[in-house]
């Protein structure tokens, strides 16, 4: 494969790169190993960089700390790379077009860009399209793993064209787990992120449940030990999941999780699996409380539920807490 006339991937590396460069460039001799770039070095980003690169996989990384960096620019990254190229984005979701724009104009026909991140499903096509006007290929990849993706791999859901998903399949294979399960190739373009949309949507409903069931044990009078229960059902249950294993793992820090605030956020995609919801018209009832119980972490003092007081107090004359 030719090397690109914007560069070669050693040439402007010097002492800022970091120490693992030249190494990883001479173990890419073995069969199926790729080069990549990879905006955004972030949690998920910088795992992932160091997952690939122990497959056998050269990584050129961009990230706007220079410390993380091997380039010290999106074109600098792409003069790094062979073509054809692969650029993998792994950034917020509202910098991610401005991203793949400033890509693309450095990229050249037959290149890929693939959207890693929590991008919203509707962006996808308009996205691909204007890819397609420069011949550039686009997939979108859901990525589940969170910071533990590094040592046990990362769930991927993808959307594209067949031809771009199978160039990409040795990166694909060193990311997910070893094993028959945790990649799919759910559909067309913006399928990736549909489906990591309804995963997210399902981690809300399934954490809830867990956070539920904590409160009432932790609020009986008979049950003396609750990180002990949760404990339990790690095996043998059909309750078991990675999601309890890191609530036990919550409660051995600080059994009674006074250390924190219940104020929870929500990153957008439990919002988007309920708009979806409305607009096939499925009943999304769990996921949806689980959202709506999050927005009501926020209220030191929940104006509704001050109105169900005064409510209860007008028709009935019950008794009512003043502040």
């Amino acid at each position: 494969m030719a090397r690109s006339s914007r560069g070669t991937g050693t040439s402007s590396c010097r002492s800022a790169c970091p120490a693992d460069r030249q190494p990883q460039q001479n173990r890419r001799t073995e069969v199926g190993a790729m080069q990549l770039g990879l905006v955004g070095l972030g949690r998920m980003g910088g795992n992932m960089r160091e997952r690939l690169r122990a497959a056998g996989h050269e990584v050129v990384g961009y990230d706007r700390n220079a410390e993380l960096s091997d380039a010290a620019s999106l074109a600098d990254l792409v003069g790094k790379l062979e073509s054809p190229r692969a650029v993998w984005v792994m950034v917020p979701a509202a910098v991610t077009d401005a991203t793949i724009d400033e890509l693309a104009g450095v990229l050249a026909e037959d290149d890929i860009i693939i959207d890693g991140g929590n991008s919203r499903y509707t962006d996808d096509a308009p996205r691909a399209e204007r890819l397609a006007e420069r011949g550039i290929g686009y997939l979108d990849v859901g990525v589940s793993g969170g910071v533990w993706g590094r040592q046990n791999g990362y769930g991927l859901m993808v959307g594209g064209a067949q031809e771009h998903v199978e160039r990409l399949m040795p990166v694909f294979e060193a990311l997910k787990p070893a094993g028959e399960f945790g990649f799919v190739h759910a559909g067309p373009v913006g399928a990736g992120h549909y489906a990591k949309m309804v995963h997210n949507g399902i981690e809300y409903g399934l954490m809830h449940a867990y956070a539920e069931g904590y409160e009432l044990l932790a609020r009986s009078e008979i049950v003396t030990n609750v990180p002990g229960v949760f404990k339990s059902w790690r095996d043998g249950t059909v309750v078991q999941s990675w999601l309890l294993d890191l609530l036990d793992r919550a409660l051995d820090e600080d059994p009674e999780l006074a250390e924190l605030s219940g104020y929870t956020e929500d990153t957008g995609e439990g919002r988007w699996t309920v708009d979806e919801a409305v607009r096939l018209a499925v009943p999304l009832n769990v996921i949806s409380a689980a959202l709506f119980a999050r927005f009501a972490s926020r209220q030191d003092d929940s104006p509704a539920m001050k109105a169900v007081s005064a409510l209860r107090q007008q028709f009935g004359g019950h008794a009512v807490h003043k502040r």
